[in-house]
């Protein structure tokens, strides 16, 4: 997941002098000397984070045999000890195919292919925020899957103990496929405001990274809590990030008032109003 979020990330840096293309046909505002030095601040944190949670060497012998399902918290306790190989297989396939998604609404939507660069530039900013806080999360806070309680015979002690194995505060499965969907849908809302597919869109990105969310936790890679987690941050990243990118729709405007209030008293005043 770190792996694959640092790739991406480089990968797309190259869209950032598309900053600097005519803006007009976008409701969305970029500027390269804003979002330049966020993305390659959130990339440097991203890969300390990446360095320093490689360093952990997981839990010895010991420890994994110490484990208890009773100290796992009771929110949390009934996903200890699964195990699913098949879950997991089948988690990657919405996981992977999500980093697809913006490239396909680029593809499919003419208004969204006109300003490729700039929404390329802000899915990087996206996936660079979600990295960003899923490298700092599992470098620090170390937590042992759900599968290091397993007494599965087909896993071994070293794989329930090893330095993977600790790493589950939050999804990233779910996190990524979160970002990748609800930005889509975000991006998709915000070129067709009028569009009577927008509820379909959003339905679509909501249910995809929760059934990537429940097959993780099938599997026994996390508990429900590093899913929620993992949800709401990469749907907070994906919505978030073109939210706060987005043109002013109008100006100030400034109108006078007058009336009575509930107790008889007359008031006048500046009504002050600025359209988001």
């Amino acid at each position: 997941m770190k792996t694959l979020l640092m790739r991406a990330a480089l990968a797309l840096s190259a869209a950032l002098p598309a900053l600097a293309q005519a803006q007009t046909s976008s409701p969305y505002q970029t500027r390269l000397a804003v979002d330049g030095p966020v993305i390659g601040g959130l990339l440097v944190t991203t890969g300390v984070a990446f360095s320093q949670g490689r360093k952990d060497k997981g839990l010895t012998e010991q420890e994994v045999y110490a484990l208890r399902r009773e100290d796992v918290n009771r929110f949390d306790r009934f996903a200890a000890g699964n195990y699913d190989l098949t879950a997991k297989k089948i988690s990657d396939y919405p996981f992977y195919g999500s980093f697809a998604a913006p490239l396909v609404l680029a593809l499919a939507d003419g208004d969204v292919r006109s300003n490729a660069g700039q929404v390329g530039v802000l899915y990087l900013e996206t996936l660079a925020v979600t990295g960003a806080l899923f490298t700092v999360a599992t470098a620090a806070v170390p937590r042992s899957r759900p599968l290091a309680y397993s007494t599965n015979p087909e896993l071994s002690v070293r794989q329930r103990g090893n330095n993977n194995a600790t790493n589950s505060f939050f999804a990233g499965h779910t996190a990524a496929t979160a970002t990748n969907t609800f930005f889509v849908a975000k991006v998709f809302h915000d070129f067709h405001p009028e569009s009577a597919a927008r509820p379909f869109v959003w339905t679509a990105a909501a249910a995809i990274p929760a059934a990537v969310g429940y097959m993780r936790l099938k599997a026994g890679k996390h508990f429900l809590s590093d899913n929620l987690v993992g949800y709401a941050v990469g749907a907070a990243s994906g919505i978030l990030v073109p939210q706060l990118h987005k043109k002013s729709r109008g100006g100030v405007s400034v109108v006078p008032v007058q009336g009575l209030n509930a107790n008889g008293y007359s008031y006048g005043g500046l009504l002050l109003t600025k359209r988001l």
